[in-house]
């Protein structure tokens, strides 16, 4: 079965982007833009950053499509459209062709010593994993590097993997500054109603007791 992708949110009600036909798609991709749309990809001063992979910043979006504001809070409309165009949230890139990747989340960026660690990519590493049911990886304080990468992880019935087991694996599958230094095997990750991995409450549950100690199976 092919599957079509798109993307959208609440706030452009809620279609953006579409991968129109089997003929004209990008596979990974959320499609282009839709008849009376337009999107771009911003850098943090809010300039167009160029086409390709390397040039990930904030998808915006502006059209027929996009709200008028948040009832009653025109504080944050106004920082949503700041210069016009409504801020998503998302991080992603657009290819020469016009079609959008989306990379993570703006607000789970996790910057690590420096380099940009985005969540998302370590957990699709951790999900092709044969043991592993369920992944969710955040940032946590650290004195050194700014912020280090935990994961949340929950296996499949009957499997039995230790999280140096786990760190190791993602050691040998991603760039050196991305794979998690901590790793915390739960039975189960809270879901919200619609299915989707609650992280602020994990990280939460951290706060409320003891810091988990890092496991360094190598070097930094």
């Amino acid at each position: 079965m092919t599957i079509l992708e798109g993307y959208g949110l609440s706030e452009t009600a809620s279609s953006t982007t579409f991968n129109r036909s089997v003929d004209d798609r990008r596979i990974y991709s959320v499609g282009s833009p839709i008849w009376g749309t337009e999107c771009q990809i911003w850098d943090e001063h809010d300039q167009r950053l160029p086409a390709g992979h390397e040039h990930i910043g904030e998808i915006v979006t502006r059209g027929f499509h996009t709200m008028k504001g948040y009832l009653d809070d025109p504080d944050a409309t106004a920082t949503a459209f700041a210069h016009g165009w409504l801020h998503t949230g998302d991080l992603g890139y657009v290819d020469e062709d016009g079609y959008f990747f989306v990379v993570d989340r703006k607000k789970e960026l996790i910057i690590r010593g420096g380099y940009n660690v985005y969540p998302r990519e370590v957990e699709e590493t951790l999900y092709r994993h044969p043991d592993v049911d369920e992944a969710a990886v955040v940032g946590i304080p650290d004195e050194r590097l700014g912020e280090e990468v935990l994961a949340f992880v929950a296996l499949r019935p009957g499997a039995v993997v230790t999280d140096v087991e786990l760190i190791a694996y993602c050691r040998d599958h991603l760039a050196g500054y991305k794979y998690p230094r901590v790793v915390e095997v739960r039975l189960h990750l809270p879901k919200s109603a619609t299915g989707k991995i609650l992280k602020l409450q994990l990280k939460a549950q951290l706060t409320s007791g003891p810091a988990p100690a890092p496991v360094q199976p190598c070097n930094s």
